[in-house]
């Protein structure tokens, strides 16, 4: 019964020494998954902001292209001085509404 009962215990603490292994191992792997999301979450959003930076400079250089008479974009330059003249219009209304 004595020896059973070691064996039952030996048994036992092989499985929590391996469950702990495991548990470590598994630990370090969190920490290296985490470390590369944070990395690639960096990447992510740097390629975000580079994206907005050259989608912004596309609209400048066909508004560029429109000035200079290019026919593909007359109606973007038509928009942009429509766009320009209602704000013009919003900014004379407020004057007038206050008094100057």
């Amino acid at each position: 019964m004595l020896n059973e009962l070691e064996s039952n215990y030996q048994s036992l603490e092989k499985k929590i020494f391996r469950l702990l292994q495991r548990y470590k191992d598994l630990e370090d792997r969190y920490l290296e998954l985490s470390d590369k999301y944070s990395k690639m979450k960096g990447k992510y959003e740097a390629a975000l902001e580079e994206a907005e930076i050259l989608k912004e400079e596309q609209k400048k250089i066909m508004l560029v292209s429109a000035i200079s008479g290019n026919p593909d974009h007359n109606r973007l330059m038509k928009n942009h001085i429509n766009r320009l003249v209602k704000e013009i219009d919003t900014c004379i209304a407020q004057l007038h509404n206050s008094g100057l």
